[in-house]
């Protein structure tokens, strides 16, 4: 549904260097890289994600907004919440079940450097 998402960030060296490491985790790569900003994805055709410097100070988006990704494996929530904890993120919920979001619901929340909240879920099918 969606092509991909832009957030605004406050230093992009300390922001990339966190989304370099968890994107890894994921099966991301940085894409592509300029002085204004760096885009994620699996490949350069596929972009998803886009961090662009922002001058001034971050407005966060309100309250219930999150960026939830996928993970291929419980295992992989795992290497994206260790990964964040290391690169500067803060930790809002380990990984874990999370059987009020579905039967078969893992994940691990995050706030990125700049505030954002960020989830890696991996549902069984």
């Amino acid at each position: 549904m969606l092509s991909h998402l832009s957030l605004g960030v406050a230093d992009l060296g300390r922001t990339s260097a966190f989304y370099d490491a968890v994107m890894a985790t994921l099966g991301h790569n940085r894409v592509w890289t300029s002085e204004k900003g760096v885009g994620y994805g699996p490949n350069a055709r596929e972009e998803k994600l886009t961090l662009f410097l922002q001058p001034g100070p971050i407005v966060l988006p309100g309250p219930g907004f999150h960026l939830a990704f996928t993970a291929s494996t419980r295992e992989v929530v795992g290497l994206f919440h260790a990964a964040a904890l290391a690169h500067g993120g803060k930790d809002r919920g380990a990984p874990g079940p999370r059987p009020h979001y579905g039967p078969t619901y893992y994940a691990a929340f995050v706030t990125d450097p700049d505030g954002y909240k960020l989830e890696a879920v991996f549902q069984e099918s």
